[in-house]
């Protein structure tokens, strides 16, 4: 592979990067972008680096947002108030394995020698059309490989997420993890256990969304041994096929919790938010329970059941695996559609009598009126035509 002459930089931010120059800032394009461009995948987000400190960046543009000013980062709103990044050169002085000390000042070479990876160690100038590639990362781009600038004992203990974030790459571009990072990795993978459940989440969260195949990426935390300290629920579930899970919408939720031995507690320990962790539940709850689409009454009643979480539930019947499906996945849901479509009664709401009706034909006030207005819902679940006031007020 051999560098392009020449990137498709967005306009606004060719925009900031010039107007940084001519300031007299050293200004480059680097992370993401420059990597997904070589790859040939669409990628218009490009940040900048600059020897500008951040102060000055903010006299520069008028409208900043400080969104990461202590380690040099300032968003520059453009002209559509989209944020692009600039950061200031910087390198470590300090870190703990959770965050680091930086200091400004520095070259660009300081800039990209700490950066995680090789192939996310490239520099392009939008200007000049130069490129800097101190650590050859055009080559391991060519190369498939996902390799650790400098020491890969180092790069890990000053932020032990970038082993999180090898296993991210490897499983999204399908690319081999050199020998001696993946090593590093598993010999670092102890010190997972200092980061916070936030950073772990959405890590976590970006692969499956982004893996080629869920199966790669969880077959790589439980190597590196990623699973055992922060999914153990999933990392105690080697016998799953989690070949069957790719078949299924890339909803980290639903992912995490078909994956999962106990799903609420991978999802509590991950500080999921409450609805998320009621998600995972339902799953868990009802991943053995599924209805027989022959019997519409059945699917009624399991509909009533599942309420708001039967759509999850749909999602994820195809990474159960064939073998745990008994029925069609896609018979399921048609019933359920028409089910839907023809407002066929679910719930309480949707019964002809309310709670009052029944005060009034006998009914003593109290739990004796829930129950009852239970015992009809079930009667209609089973035959929506006795939903009428006339049939269920008979029935009282």
């Amino acid at each position: 592979m051999t560098f392009p002459a020449q990137l498709p930089i967005p306009n606004e931010v060719l925009k900031i990067a010039t107007k940084l120059e001519d300031a007299g800032y050293e200004t480059w394009c680097v992370g993401g972008a420059i990597r997904d461009n070589l790859l040939g995948l669409q990628n218009h987000d490009f940040a900048l680096t600059t020897s500008a400190p951040p102060a000055e960046v903010q006299k520069i543009f008028k409208r900043t947002v400080p969104v990461g000013i202590e380690h040099g980062t300032v968003a520059v709103l453009d002209s559509a108030n989209q944020p692009h990044e600039v950061t200031t050169f910087r390198k470590d002085i300090h870190t703990d394995g959770r965050h680091a000390v930086v200091e400004f000042g520095v070259s660009l070479m300081d800039d990209l020698a700490r950066r995680d990876f090789t192939i996310n160690a490239i520099a392009y100038h939008p200007i000049r059309h130069e490129w800097r590639d101190p650590f050859q990362g055009e080559q391991d781009v060519a190369k498939k490989l996902i390799r650790s600038v400098g020491d890969p004992n180092w790069r890990f203990q000053e932020d032990y997420l970038r082993i999180l974030r090898a296993l991210r790459f490897s499983a999204r571009f399908e690319f081999r993890i050199h020998a001696r990072t993946l090593e590093a990795a598993k010999a670092n993978a102890q010190g997972l256990a200092q980061l916070s459940a936030e950073r772990v989440r959405d890590e976590w969260f970006k692969g499956i969304k982004t893996a080629k195949k869920l199966s790669k990426l969880v077959t790589l935390w439980r190597d590196v041994g990623a699973a055992r300290i922060w999914l153990p629920e999933v990392s105690g579930n080697e016998q799953r096929d989690t070949g069957h899970v790719d078949k299924m919408p890339r909803d980290p939720v639903l992912v995490t919790a078909i994956l999962a031995g106990d799903a609420a507690s991978l999802l509590i320990r991950l500080k999921c938010s409450n609805r998320d962790v009621e998600r995972g539940r339902a799953v868990g709850a009802w991943r053995e329970r599924y209805p027989d689409p022959k019997d519409r009454g059945a699917v009624r009643r399991w509909l009533a059941a599942t309420g708001e979480f039967a759509d999850d539930l749909l999602n994820v019947l195809p990474g159960l695996g064939v073998s745990r499906v008994v029925h069609s996945v896609s018979r399921l849901a048609d019933v359920v559609k028409e089910i839907r479509t023809a407002h066929e009664p679910l719930s309480l709401k949707d019964l002809a009598v309310r709670g009052d009706d029944l005060i009034v034909a006998g009914v003593r006030p109290g739990p004796e009126v829930g129950e009852t207005l239970q015992r009809l819902l079930d009667e209609v679940l089973e035959d929506p035509k006795r939903n009428t006031r006339e049939y269920l007020l008979s029935r009282v």
